[in-house]
């Protein structure tokens, strides 16, 4: 399945054939970006797996073993960005107290698990073939490391932020945050003025129009990489006996045509900031509670994949 355009080995050493003409309108690393994403973004929000979320139809042990999936990923991450926090094409964007999630991902699994939560986990393939590639990134090509933050934590403070409260709703979880701190981000007090100051921490970066070209080549990796986990995790729920959270979310087929019914079209406009999607997919989430357990955890990382280039 992700063979589609980008070639069979996510590993090689381009994973999308780039033109100058993605590149003639700016040299800004975040437009560049966006722009050298759209592609694989549009491949990633119709996989199957996301399908069926916006069906609402997936199994909880899923939710569960997607936080496992996270909580690697980031570990990786940020064990790579601590090695090269002082390195100069990365520095300008060290913000540890800010950002970092692996601690709150263990919170949260400890939550789901309880304190033995750690002999529940374990590192699945496809999650391990991304953490090989951040970590082989962080040791052997330090720059290449921007692309895979930004990719992951801007669209943390983006979609998932949106879905937060719904989560928080539908797994009647405590108020004070507990089982989704993953979302939080107690040390950002406003995610829109953080996140224009860390494109423009990026846009600043001395990078000559060879090593943009590379960085944009890696985030669309960072895209592949994730839809494979989400790929292994479909699976898995063939093989898992117990019931289906269904709360019939409808997709665009079953809309008669109006867009502006589809829940992940209103998710992607609340994450361009747009206060009254925001309200809809709200009034949306409450109509279908139980299934938006799901929707709104595991649907939330992916919006964070999806939708930092729409910011």
């Amino acid at each position: 399945m992700l063979n589609f355009i980008y070639g069979t080995n996510v590993f090689g050493t381009s994973c999308c054939t780039l033109t100058e003409n993605h590149y003639d309108f700016t040299s800004d690393l975040s437009e560049m970006l966006a722009a050298g994403t759209k592609q694989i973004h549009e491949k990633a929000e119709n996989t199957q797996f996301v399908k069926d979320f916006l069906r609402g139809r997936i199994r909880k042990e899923l939710f569960k073993l997607g936080a496992v999936a996270l909580y690697y990923t980031y570990t990786a991450l940020e064990e790579e960005i601590e090695r090269n926090k002082d390195h100069p094409h990365f520095a300008p964007l060290y913000f540890p107290a800010e950002l970092h999630r692996h601690e709150a991902l263990a919170r949260d699994l400890e939550y789901f698990y309880g304190p033995e939560w750690k002999s529940h986990a374990s590192c699945s393939k496809a999650t391990q073939q991304y953490v090989d590639r951040i970590h082989q990134v962080g040791q052997e090509d330090p720059v290449l490391l921007v692309a895979h933050a930004y990719t992951r934590y801007m669209g943390d403070l983006s979609g998932g932020q949106v879905l937060k409260k719904v989560a928080q709703r539908a797994l009647k979880l405590p108020p004070t945050g507990e089982g989704l701190e993953f979302y939080q981000f107690d040390a950002i007090h406003s995610a829109k003025a953080f996140k224009q100051l860390y494109r423009s921490r990026m846009n600043e970066l001395e990078l000559d129009m060879e090593t943009k070209k590379r960085l944009v080549d890696e985030a669309v990796k960072a895209f592949l990489f994730n839809i494979e986990v989400f790929e292994e995790l479909e699976e898995i729920g063939k093989t898992i006996q117990e019931d289906v959270l269904d709360a019939g979310m409808p997709v665009h087929g079953a809309m008669g045509g109006d867009i502006s019914k589809c829940p992940y079209y209103n998710a992607k406009m609340a994450a361009s900031g747009g206060t009254a999607y925001v309200r809809q997919l709200a009034m949306a989430a409450l109509r279908h509670p139980t299934g938006q357990v799901l929707f709104a955890t595991w649907f939330a990382a992916l919006a964070g994949l999806v939708a930092w280039y729409l910011m």
